[in-house]
């Protein structure tokens, strides 16, 4: 189980800028993932355990508030902020980008476009097996992949809890000395599979409504009984 107690969360975007150089492993944390780490312990511990944490749902950031945990974020960071900040950062001095994740599809657009958009950054991707779990060979052949990249930054994207608990379980096997974020949709996003919602959704906090709009069928759990599971569960801490 998850509490918001439990949890450290970056409260702004200048302290997600001034995170220090190394290995450092970057979670996000929404409505739904705090949902379902409620019944994956692993998930839960990996959320907590992780360097930093960030609060990517304005649902997040107002029930710290109610609840008055004692991180007490002051807005939203979705992890297309953290993507931008940290690609950002690594092109002005350039440098080798990991994409761990998703399918060979989208991880040839995501070079394509790095390409323009990050010309200083050198990209390598992998795409792993799509099952529900790894054997033993499909993790063994992921570590050696990043190992032998050694790369500037490493981005996981085989959505949430699977990406968490990946990462959180071979953290030890992995030889990096550098940010790791795990970031989900963002591949998507990047690739331009998935659009994501335009600004004034986004300022309003209204992202959700617009991929709820946008995907019904497959979103409707996820933000109709999803929210409504959320204050519940809030309202049980």
């Amino acid at each position: 189980m998850l509490r918001l107690k439990d949890l450290n969360l970056v409260v702004d975007r200048k302290a997600l800028a001034s995170i220090s150089n190394g290995k450092i492993l970057i979670n996000t944390v929404n409505a739904h993932s705090f949902n379902t780490a409620q019944k994956d312990d692993l998930f839960a511990d990996a959320l907590r355990n992780g360097d930093y944490l960030i609060p990517d749902g304005a649902s997040i950031v107002k029930a710290c508030k109610w609840t008055k945990a004692k991180s007490q974020p002051k807005e939203r960071i979705a992890g297309w902020d953290l993507f931008v900040l940290e690609m950002e950062k690594l092109n002005r001095k350039g440098g080798k980008c990991f994409f761990m994740g998703s399918s060979p599809n989208v991880l040839e657009l995501v070079k394509k476009r790095a390409a323009t958009d990050y010309p200083n950054i050198t990209v390598e991707t992998y795409s792993p097996p799509y099952k529900p779990e790894f054997s033993k060979e499909d993790n063994e052949a992921i570590i050696h992949a990043i190992n032998q990249a050694c790369p500037d930054l490493l981005w996981i994207g085989m959505t949430a809890p699977k990406q968490e608990k990946w990462a959180f379980e071979h953290w030890g096997e992995l030889d990096i000395h550098c940010h790791c974020g795990t970031i989900g949709a963002v591949f998507d996003f990047f690739a331009g599979t998935i659009k994501r919602a335009p600004q004034w959704w986004q300022r309003h906090s209204l992202e959700w409504l617009y991929r709820l709009m946008k995907e019904p069928k497959r979103m409707w759990r996820r933000y109709v009984l999803g929210n409504i599971l959320f204050l519940y569960n809030i309202t049980k801490e």
